[in-house]
């Protein structure tokens, strides 16, 4: 896969683009310091994924973001970075990142690059736990409590619905069948008929499409 790597340190840069080039099955095509660099590469270089930060002073990475996704909106864009804030969580996801990564192990990169390419959505696991926790209480305390639109559920029985909102809020399979009053095999059937309908490889990806679709 041919990589573009942006971020306003030049030694993570750099470290990053070594580390990633060792991969026998990773290029580094770019570097990048900031967001209007990134949307400066992206056209010139075509990357098959765009692994990028979210804060820097020369043009924020969610900004660059939305620019490369309008150009090409099956773009791959990858947020590696120190900050695990909601807000910044809520809008890499509905912009149509297809990772959020925090800056901790370097050696959980490459696979979750891999991933990307098989068209999976990778969060970390903070992330993902706040991502399910967002899904039902976002924007804070004080926030309006109205019921969220769940129009892009349509293609899904009552019963699917309430499988996609168990899963939202993090539950396990096992919680899932316990709250349900489901068998364990019946929840398994229901997540994969939800899969298909929605088109979706994993559980992951139908709390990630919850959140970006009904909240």
């Amino acid at each position: 896969m041919r990589v573009v790597v942006v971020d306003d340190d030049r030694i993570v840069v750099r470290s990053l683009a070594t580390i990633l080039g060792a991969e026998p099955d990773i290029e580094v095509v770019g570097q990048g310091l900031d967001g209007h660099e990134a949307v400066e590469l992206f056209p010139l270089l075509d990357p098959d994924v765009v692994l990028m930060d979210i804060q820097m002073p020369g043009g924020d990475g969610l900004s660059a973001a939305e620019e490369m996704l309008s150009l090409r909106p099956d773009a791959r864009i990858v947020f590696l970075t120190t900050f695990s804030d909601d807000e910044y969580i809520v809008r890499a996801l509905r912009l149509g990142a297809r990772g959020y990564l925090i800056k901790q192990d370097v050696a959980t990169i490459a696979p979750a690059l891999r991933s990307v390419m098989r068209g999976q959505c990778v969060l970390e696991g903070e992330v993902l736990a706040r991502a399910a926790r967002l899904s039902v209480d976002v924007g804070g305390p004080g926030a309006d409590a109205a019921t969220p639109d769940e129009s892009a559920l349509a293609c899904l029985s009552e019963r699917e619905r309430e499988v996609v909102r168990a899963i939202a809020d993090g539950m396990t399979n096992a919680e899932v069948a316990d709250s349900l009053c489901m068998s364990a095999g019946t929840v398994r059937n229901r997540i994969s008929s939800i899969l298909t309908k929605l088109d979706l490889s994993n559980r992951t990806q139908i709390a990630v499409f919850y959140l970006r679709n009904c909240v």
